[in-house]
């Protein structure tokens, strides 16, 4: 595989293992508001998009019910306090990373993940590696518009010839195509390989050394 400049990563299930901790923070807010509380594999597949439509999926009747700000903002509040509760990066990761720093690659995470909690999550896991981290804003459109990825390049001064995005989720590899620029597919993440070929996936890591070698 190519060896890139510039390396941009999506957070969750990419980086960071967070689903115990979705999972838990979602099923708080279920049990508050008196919804169905779902399992981690239905939160898994409810991830991917931003906060804003994880509780669209979650709860009865998405936007249209009359509890979904609520329901938001009770999420976020109890999240932003648990999110380090099971969190953690997945093998290799930190060793991935380091192995990219150290060949003086640009390094960053561009997540639909609010970004409060990217930018704090990134602070404590990969301070040392990751220089530009944007999360999900009002000010910036989400992935899988372009803008957020974009964003990160222009702070990096990354070129997109030589600049690949890696993520585990069909928002990512979209993301890739409406940047212009090529998407690694993790298989440690999400989505399932079948999945991710029948949404246009093409290039596979089965581990992070997959990343730093050739694929």
């Amino acid at each position: 595989m190519k060896d890139f400049d510039t390396y941009i990563f999506d957070l969750d299930g990419t980086l960071l293992y967070t689903l115990d901790d979705l999972t838990a923070s979602i099923n708080h807010t279920m049990r508050i508001f008196g919804f169905t509380e779902h399992t981690k594999d239905e939160v898994r597949l409810m991830v991917g998009n931003g906060i804003k439509k994880l509780i669209e999926r979650a709860i009865p009747d998405g936007k249209d019910n009359p509890e979904y700000d609520n329901v938001y903002s009770e999420f976020m509040s109890y999240y932003l306090k648990h999110s380090l509760d099971t969190t953690r990066p997945y093998p290799g990761i930190i060793g991935m990373l380091d192995n990219l720093k150290h060949r003086g690659k640009k390094l960053a995470v561009v997540s639909n993940k609010y970004c409060k909690a990217t930018e704090s999550l990134c602070k404590t896991f990969f301070n040392q590696y990751i220089e530009v981290a944007i999360g999900e804003s009002e000010k910036i459109r989400k992935k899988p518009a372009p803008d957020t990825v974009l964003e990160a390049m222009s702070r990096l001064e990354a070129d997109s010839r030589t600049t690949v995005y890696v993520g585990d989720s069909e928002v990512d590899i979209a993301t890739a195509r409406n940047c212009g620029i090529p998407c690694i597919s993790v298989l440690w993440g999400f989505r399932d390989k079948d999945f991710l070929v029948a949404n246009g996936g093409t290039i596979f890591a089965h581990t992070p050394e997959d990343i730093t070698g050739s694929i």
